[in-house]
């Protein structure tokens, strides 16, 4: 079999388990198809996802839903004001041996599971939310002299409400850099309305089947970074990155006007890793300067820091991206 057989054979057999897990959560969750893609990307890319909405939009029923159909260790932390980084991340606790020597041990916290609900993350204070910022990136969490591994695959989804609604706190730039992707989730249509009132008013149940399993997610996510890009591909998104920052030429005017911080580093590692997943949702083994257009503003969305200007004016960070995204050239000028 010649590589270009086996690389097709690769993405035949990854559009196969994606469409099973698209069809099996689609059975519970209605609409909002590019939600899901969004969160089964960033589990593709082996990192975490944040998805905003006012309550009752099925955040945390999409969260459920996901770990049921991909047979993971699944747990949910309900963020709340009084919540404490042990609650979390787990304590040390003094044991008693049968000999009657006083031993300590660790006793983990609900972040050691494979698929973690941060349930309304912004409700809770800053430290506490800081207590995730090991395990997001590193995959390991440290207390006093340990260090303790989390098993992979390993997954954050976290839910927030608007930061406008009563009694949030915003996310810490250091934690919002953690998400690989901010995902907006929308009202629902009419449509999409009569069928969720059809499915929780009435008899309707569905018992959801694992379809993919621990190790058929790691597969998928070593053939996303075997995706090839294009010099010219990493060069538009490392272009696109700068675009959001003020002080560089590629900046546009609303850049300029309304943007104290650009984006991170991690905004472009982002931007490459979102487009290959999308070439491969589409059945294609290389990714494009579209698939780059696809990923950035979810991916560089929650990493820009608006001025004052931009805030007082409400200006949204997407209105910003749509303008880098509608003047950047393709190629470099």
């Amino acid at each position: 079999m010649s590589d270009a057989d086996a690389a097709r054979a690769d993405v035949e057999g990854f559009q196969k388990k994606l469409g099973n897990l698209r069809e099996e959560i689609g059975r519970m969750i209605v609409g909002n198809r590019d939600v899901v893609d969004g969160v089964i990307s960033c589990m593709l890319a082996g990192s975490h996802a944040l998805l905003e909405g006012v309550p009752g939009l099925g955040k945390t029923m999409l969260v459920r839903t996901l770990a049921e159909a991909v047979n993971l260790e699944f747990s949910r932390i309900q963020f709340t004001p009084d919540l404490m980084p042990a609650d979390i991340i787990g304590t040390t606790v003094i044991e008693e041996t049968p000999g009657g020597k006083p031993v300590f041990e660790f006793r983990k916290g609900p972040v050691f599971a494979n698929i973690v609900l941060a349930d309304e993350i912004n409700r809770a204070t800053p430290k506490t939310q800081s207590a995730l910022l090991e395990a997001m990136q590193e995959h390991r969490v440290t207390v006093g002299r340990e260090t303790h591994i989390i098993k992979q695959p390993y997954f954050v989804l976290a839910t927030q409400n608007p930061l406008e609604m009563e009694g949030t706190y915003p996310l810490p730039e250091a934690q919002l850099d953690r998400f690989f992707y901010k995902l907006q989730v929308p009202f629902p249509s009419r449509e999409d309305l009569h069928s969720i009132i059809d499915r929780t008013t009435t008899d309707f149940k569905v018992d959801i089947t694992p379809v993919v399993n621990a190790d058929e997610i790691i597969e998928m996510q070593q053939l996303v970074r075997q995706v090839p890009v294009a010099r010219h591909v990493q060069d538009y998104a490392i272009r696109v990155l700068q675009a959001t920052h003020p002080d560089r030429e590629e900046a546009t005017e609303k850049v300029k006007r309304y943007v104290r911080t650009g984006g991170s580093p991690r905004g472009v590692q982002a931007m490459l890793l979102g487009g290959k997943i999308r070439a491969l949702f589409e059945g294609r083994f290389a990714a494009s300067v579209d698939d780059i257009r696809y990923a950035a503003v979810p991916a560089l969305r929650h990493r820009m820091l608006l001025s004052f200007e931009g805030e007082a004016e409400g200006i949204s960070t997407d209105e910003v991206l749509a303008q880098i995204i509608e003047k950047l050239p393709e190629g470099k000028p």
